[in-house]
């Protein structure tokens, strides 16, 4: 062979030495002979000796030639000097090659001639980069402190050939970096952050214009265990965030999308990190992030109820921010991908979260309503759920947004009767949140309108129980809420003015539901007399336990600044016969212990004795009630509500009273029928489960009532006056 005849045998016995020291001086004299081969010109013979010092060495089983081999052919390498280029595909890869050896000093070998040839090829090493930084990666992990040692000189060196190369190429690049940057070996994401920092330090090299290729293994290195990687990552991080504040062309959106599901991350820096960028990004995305407003908007929401505060202050920043960017659909701002976010964070446990998802739908629909109400559907289930939450901020706000929706008739409607359906389907929402949700509705979308449509719902109530439950509260918020004063005005007037006569009448059809709403309202509008045929009309049943709660509560709001003028229309007696008849009716049906029987004596005994005496208490206490004869009024008079005259005692103002109470009358049989319905239900039932257990009773239990029992008349209070209907 050519090679044999160049080398002697006794330098190549030696490159193969187990010592260093003579593999060293056999390199130096391969080093000499291709220098003198190379000054010949005679690169056939090199390309002999090169191929030997691969095959019979660097391939060779034995350790010992591998290094010789490495070493000779660095030494080949400084012998050619300028003229190494065109020798570098045989050199390089057996020396890439060694980098994968299993002996350790094998491979520090290696990385020393590897480092050798690159010193003396510098910039025409370039072409074989992607190859080298593979391997380099590889070593930067090496189990061999020594390896590890040598690869990072190595490292330095080949880093220093790039940046002053006009040949490397990014573009091949960084698919290779983009493979390895989700390696969790913390050396390798050391070298990896290093390279990163040295391209882009490089003026001729873009790695803006690539940085979504590498930003999401980047910020994986954030919750790295090893403070040093974590700092690395986040300074280059920083890097690039300048970077984009001064760059005129970035590709905010592939970046959202990462800093989107980084914003999710279960490390707390890691969420900052991304909370800042996206707040960086929103102020400077402008158009290119329109697409991408649903999902920045889902990676906020949670992060405003982030256990950190400064997550909490930069993710409230960037919603405020973003939800003062106008944007209309035309330019690709996705409504109904936005109400869908803000749908599912209804849902969130963190109140905060619920809020600001509440501000971002009623934002909507002041700035886009026609699309927003297109998607109704979608999320008006939610909302009506959402009324049910444990935050009053959220119940209010939910209200706001379904009174923004209930402009429009349509809504409106739909909105009450969706209303009173949850209320009937959820009895702690009417228990818990029944006045906040009617009183705030009442604020938003006028009282009269309100309580008009919730009369009309519950007037056909077909659960009467519950309409009865419904009014109850309905009339209690009526009688005590500040948010009302308007609507009992009104009420006040149903004698004088068209609209309070409307109003009475409007809300009378469904009040008949409880007997105790009837004469509260009565004694709002001030139709004493007709409060008092409804006290008269009331038969045993009515009065039982519910009936004499209420009648408590009522007892009690008497006593209020609300009705005030009442008591002080107690100051004449003789002009308010029938308040003061309606007030000893219920006085009556009060059991004397109670407290309530005690206020409203009390009461009664501060009213003068003054024009109203025994007699006339009489006749109002005898005949038709609507036919009261005074002794001091003219002939032929009749009186019709306490302080006015007319000649038709069961119409005043266009009210027909009797018909009213025909209607009350009505209702309340059916309430009647009803609970004995239930009770004859419940009694079949428990007689059933006693059957089953084959419980003995007395035989008296079981005797049936008698006939005498069955027939005998009812009792003072179930009597009806004149013109009154029979049950």
């Amino acid at each position: 062979m050519d090679a044999l005849s160049v080398i002697p045998a006794a330098v190549l016995r030696n490159l193969s030495d187990k010592l260093y020291e003579k593999r060293k001086n056999a390199a130096l004299e391969v080093e000499g002979i291709v220098k003198t081969l190379a000054a010949a010109g005679d690169h056939d013979k090199i390309t002999a000796v090169i191929n030997l010092l691969t095959t019979e060495y660097t391939f060779s089983p034995q350790a010992n030639h591998r290094k010789g081999g490495l070493i000779g052919l660095a030494a080949a390498t400084v012998g050619l000097t300028s003229e190494a280029s065109q020798h570098l595909e045989q050199i390089v890869p057996p020396v890439l090659n060694s980098f994968a050896d299993q002996d350790s000093r094998v491979r520090y070998y290696a990385c020393e001639a590897l480092y050798n040839i690159a010193k003396v090829v510098r910039g025409d090493f370039i072409v074989f980069f992607n190859q080298i930084f593979d391997a380099l990666c590889k070593l930067s992990a090496d189990s061999d402190a020594n390896v590890q040692s040598a690869a990072h000189l190595l490292d330095r060196l080949v880093k220093d050939i790039v940046t002053e190369s006009d040949q490397f190429s990014i573009e091949e690049f960084i698919p290779l970096l983009r493979e390895r940057m989700n390696v969790l070996n913390p050396y390798v994401r050391q070298f990896l952050v290093g390279w990163i920092t040295v391209l882009d330090s490089v003026p001729d090299i873009d790695m803006l214009g690539f940085l979504p290729d590498f930003l999401d293994g980047l910020f994986n290195m954030l919750s790295d265990s090893s403070h040093e990687i974590r700092q690395q990552a986040d300074s280059a991080l920083s890097e690039f965030l300048q970077e984009i504040k001064n760059s005129q062309s970035v590709d905010y959106g592939r970046m959202a999308e990462i800093l989107v599901q980084r914003a999710a991350s279960a490390d707390e820096f890691t969420r900052l990190t991304a909370i800042t960028w996206i707040y960086e990004f929103v102020k400077l995305g402008g158009d290119q992030l329109v697409p991408y407003y649903a999902d920045i908007l889902g990676a906020i929401l949670p992060c405003i109820s982030d256990k950190e505060e400064k997550i909490r202050v930069v993710a409230r920043e960037t919603n405020e921010e973003l939800r003062a960017i106008q944007v209309v659909p035309a330019e690709g701002f996705d409504v109904g991908a936005i109400l869908s976010i803000a749908r599912r964070q209804l849902s969130s446990e963190w109140e905060s979260t619920r809020v600001e998802a509440l501000h971002w739908i009623s934002t909507l629909l002041n700035r886009h309503r026609a699309e927003v109400l297109n998607f109704l559907n979608d999320i008006f289930d939610t909302l009506l759920k959402a009324l049910s939450d444990p935050s009053d901020e959220v119940v209010l706000l939910v209200l706001d947004v379904h009174a923004c929706i209930a402009k429009d008739p349509q809504h409106f409607r739909h909105l009450v009767v969706f209303l009173v359906h949850n209320f009937r389907v959820d009895n702690s929402l009417l228990e818990k949140r029944g006045a906040l949700i009617i009183r705030r509705l009442c604020v938003l979308l006028d009282a009269e309108r309100v309580y008009r449509e919730l009369s009309m719902i519950l007037e056909g109530e077909a659960d009467l129980d519950f309409a009865s439950i419904m009014v109850q509260a309905l009339n209690l918020i009526l009688l005590t809420s500040s948010e009302l004063a308007g609507l009992r005005s009104l009420l006040k007037q149903s004698l004088v003015n068209p609209t309070g006569k409307d109003l009475f009448v409007s809300l009378y059809a469904s009040w008949c539901h409880s007997p105790m709403a009837i004469i509260s309202l009565c004694l709002l509008a001030q139709t004493y007399q007709h409060a008092s045929s409804v006290i008269l009309s009331l038969v045993e049943e009515d009065i039982n336990v519910k009936f004499l709660v209420q009648l408590d509560k009522l007892v009690r709001l008497l006593e209020t600044p609300i009705f005030a003028y009442l008591r002080l229309q107690l100051l004449e007696p003789g002009r308010y016969i029938w308040l003061l008849k309606v007030l000893y009716g219920l006085l009556m049906l009060l059991p004397q212990q109670s407290a309530a029987f005690k206020i409203l004596r009390t009461r009664l005994k501060t009213v003068p004795p003054s024009s109203f005496s025994g007699e006339q208490m009489k006749q109002t206490s005898s005949g038709n009630p609507y036919s009261q004869i005074l002794h001091h009024m003219p002939s032929g008079s009749q009186v019709i509500e306490d302080g006015d005259v007319n000649h038709d005692a069961n119409v005043h103002n266009g009210i027909n009273f009797a018909s009213r109470l025909q209607q009350f009358e009505h209702m309340q049989h059916q309430h009647r029928m009803h609970s004995k319905s239930s009770q004859a239900q419940s009694r079949n039932n428990s007689t059933s489960y006693s059957s089953s257990k084959e419980v003995q009773r007395p035989e008296e239990a079981r005797r049936p009532m008698p006939t005498s029992e069955m027939n005998k008349p009812p009792s003072r209070s179930s009597r009806r006056g004149p013109g009154q209907l029979q049950v």
